[in-house]
């Protein structure tokens, strides 16, 4: 990595360090599952198996076949929640499964 300025900022820096090693998807990956446990709280955070990002889908492995139903009806609204944690619009489609 080039050095670009003299004095740059720990966030200048780290930003470009994730950029020029092409790691933001993994961070994606790390920030959508913090995000879910943090939106969706313990009650559902405790029968979650899984939660993965696919492109811009969000996969979510739950163990109920009950709750799954029950969140499929608000998966909008879970879109919304979720882009809204995590500061950018990241997903566009969720998968109960």
């Amino acid at each position: 990595m080039t050095k670009k300025k003299e004095n740059q900022s720990l966030d200048e820096a780290l930003k470009a360090f994730i950029e020029v090693n092409h790691l933001e998807k993994g961070l994606d990956q790390v920030r959508v599952q913090e995000a879910w446990s943090s939106v969706m709280g313990p009650g559902v955070s405790n029968y979650t198996l899984k939660v993965r990002l696919e492109g811009t889908t969000l996969i979510v492995y739950l163990k109920s076949s009950v709750l799954r139903e029950e969140l499929s009806l608000g998966a909008s609204r879970i879109i919304e929640m979720m882009n809204e944690d995590l500061g950018r619009i990241l997903i566009e489609k969720v998968r109960l499964q």
